[in-house]
């Protein structure tokens, strides 16, 4: 008798090294399900409420994440934590989920189980955070921010020089904007290691996206379209008579064409087109602090060469009211004190004279709360000032001061400023400390203390030279102009700064002043060639820096407004002042 032969259905047919379709059939549904059920964990995890689900996150990063711009904005879109903190592709995003287990380790542990512990780690946390996205160049900013899709016509002139900067030399996004989401740590970073995490890496380099080449072929460069300012400039009046200065409020409606006067220096000022120049409150912003990385974002930019003006133009109004209200940069504000002052500046010039016209709104008297009276200087309502340098980048007679201006001469360690010297310390010194210290040139310092390693004053005012180097570097042209107007006395001063300010010796300026209808104007008379140590000797066929500052409401010391350091032209279309020849 046989057997008959076994009959086989369709699932246990073999199709692959022995495995019949039933069995890989099955393997495939668990491996489906699997998957399926590995990815939905994979979502899980990456979702908000699972990010702050412990109190180490929800108590501490999320609470000063919800006050950011990634978390509530004008077009409604959040960026959740993962979406800067897990990466996208597949792979990247299963090493990140490995690495998250010595996070859970740690929360076993309560490494950081209290805003304390937090804290104390929080500088170590941020680093590694930077340091990932350093190595990927920013990924993960990149899936929302990228240079093809900005438009630069839409972003402030700050931001469009420095992204094209990033573009063509090869930073990325965290080298700029770091504590963006959380509460700011790296002002705690050594000058060295911030240097260092903020480095260009030539291998991100990257073609100018063409918006941005279309914008600049268009004719708009990149640093010089002057962004929209709020604020209040003054109207241009007729030469008023000399009168006591009133508490006003200030002119509402700017003038778009100066009036013609009979001024004391005869120049018909109505054909001349006012610059509109904004000074700010500038607070304990010393040089010390611009060329410090954690304490100013724009260091970098700075010491490669960018000017001030090229960063920070058409932001002077929120600059000024940041300060002034003691947010930033100013522990003693002044309740209800100005952020800013925009100041019509106009110029013209003969074979032998330089002329300028400044006018600006007089401001509410708010009362200093450290001063007698509520008035530094109870003399004088307004002072005005002007100083100037040569500009070489051949050969600089004072550091910075091309890109600065009048900057150069503010220091960590001048009167009302942090490291101000008391008393005792300056008994002996061979300078005027009378008043205490104001004004310096490094160009007169044989160091300046810029970080304040191990508890250093920074600034360097005992740090002076001796009094031949001194002497040489005047002669050589080492010192800024300094010319100056004070309203209560109508004296005119003509000096300069080097060591210390000098208030003497110049061949001599001429001013005049006055207030009427809320509106202060000053003009200027200085003689444009001079022989004297200390004057700048000026020529029609150079430029000059020049920067003013304005000690309003009867103000004294740093507590004044200051401009950028802007450049001044004899008859150029290139210069922010420009003179005009009469």
């Amino acid at each position: 008798m046989t057997n008959s032969p076994k009959k086989f259905g369709l699932m246990s047919r073999k199709v692959l090294m022995g495995t019949t379709l039933g069995a890989a059939l099955f393997f495939m549904i668990i491996g489906v399900i699997f998957w399926g059920g590995f990815n939905t964990a994979m979502e899980v995890t990456n979702t908000m409420d699972f990010c702050i689900s412990c109190h180490e996150m929800e108590e501490n990063v999320f609470q000063e994440y919800k006050k950011t711009i990634h978390y509530t904005n004008r077009s409604g879109v959040r960026a959740a934590c993962s979406d800067c903190h897990v990466p996208r592709p597949w792979i990247h995003k299963v090493v990140r989920k490995i690495q998250a287990s010595n996070e859970v380790l740690h929360k076993i542990l309560g490494t950081i189980d209290t805003p304390e512990k937090f804290d104390a780690k929080r500088l170590h946390l941020a680093k590694n955070v930077w340091q990932a996205m350093k190595s990927t160049d920013s990924r993960e900013c990149r899936n929302c921010h990228h240079f093809d899709s900005m438009n630069p016509a839409d972003q402030k002139k700050r931001s469009r020089k420095q992204h094209a900067t990033a573009m063509e030399n090869g930073n990325t996004c965290i080298d700029c904007h770091k504590g963006i989401a959380h509460n700011k740590v790296h002002d705690q970073l050594s000058e060295e290691e911030l240097d260092e995490i903020s480095q260009a890496v030539p291998e991100n380099k990257r073609p100018i996206a063409p918006q941005w080449q279309a914008f600049i072929d268009n004719g708009k460069k990149l640093v010089t379209n002057k962004d929209d300012a709020t604020t209040e400039a003054p109207a241009i009046v007729e030469d008023a008579q000399e009168s006591s200065p009133v508490e006003t409020a200030p002119v509402s409606k700017p003038a778009t064409t100066p009036a013609t006067s009979s001024s004391s220096s005869s120049i018909d000022w109505s054909g001349i087109e006012p610059a509109e120049v904004i000074l700010f409150f500038p607070g304990q912003a010393s040089m010390e602090w611009i060329l410090k990385g954690s304490d100013h974002g724009g260091k970098r930019a700075f010491a490669s060469g960018d000017r001030c003006f090229e960063c920070h133009e058409g932001e002077e109004v929120d600059i000024g009211d940041l300060i002034a209200s003691g947010e930033k940069v100013e522990p003693t504000p002044i309740p209800g004190k100005r952020g800013s002052i925009l100041v019509n500046v106009q110029a013209a010039h003969d074979a032998d004279n330089l002329y300028m016209r400044f006018q600006w709104p007089d401001g509410e008297h708010a009362p200093t709360p450290f001063a007698e009276g509520g008035k530094m200087d109870s003399k004088n309502p307004i002072k005005l000032a002007i100083m100037l340098s040569t500009d070489s980048e051949d050969d600089p007679k004072v550091e910075f001061a091309e890109r600065a201006g009048c900057w150069q001469t503010c220091h960590h360690d001048a009167n009302y400023m942090p490291h101000q010297p008391d008393k005792s310390a300056l008994a002996g010194s061979r300078l005027d400390t009378s008043n205490g210290f104001t004004k310096y040139l490094k160009e007169s310092r044989t160091s300046i203390e810029i970080e304040g390693k191990d508890g250093k004053k920074r600034g360097g005012w005992d740090k002076l030279k001796d009094a031949a180097e001194i002497q040489a570097a005047l002669e050589n042209g080492s010192f800024m102009d300094l010319l100056r107007y004070k309203s209560g006395t109508g004296e005119s001063e003509d000096g300069y700064i080097l060591a210390e300010r000098v208030m003497t010796g110049g061949q001599g300026v001429n001013f005049t002043g006055s207030l009427a209808d809320g509106v202060w104007t000053v003009e200027m008379t200085r003689k444009l060639t001079s022989n004297k140590l200390g004057d700048v000797s000026m020529s029609a066929d150079q430029m000059y820096n020049i920067g003013f500052a304005i000690h309003d409401d009867y103000s004294n010391s740093r507590f004044h407004h200051v401009s950028l350091g802007l450049k001044l032209g004899f008859d150029n279309e290139d210069a922010e002042i420009n003179a005009i020849g009469k």
